[in-house]
């Protein structure tokens, strides 16, 4: 990864139950995404007005999840 695509990233941190950790690891292995993509991927819908409901297409979220895995495969070669 170069110093300036680091640089355009931040790092989430967050201690969550042993549980909620399996979970999203389990989800994000069975769909084929990385937790981090993931997170990316719904942080556009939570920028919605507190008055709109939440709702976000998990097919969406995971698509774009893997789109975005692809592009920082593709920036590591």
């Amino acid at each position: 990864m170069t110093t300036a695509v680091r640089n355009q990233r931040k790092a989430l941190h967050a201690y969550v139950s042993e549980d909620a950790h399996d979970s999203w690891h389990d989800f994000a292995a069975e769909n084929g995404a990385s937790v981090s993509a993931l997170l990316e991927s719904l942080a556009p819908a939570l920028k919605s007005s507190p008055d709109t409901p939440f709702q976000v297409s998990l097919d969406e979220v995971i698509n774009q999840a893997r789109r975005t895995d692809a592009q920082r495969r593709r920036r590591r070669s």
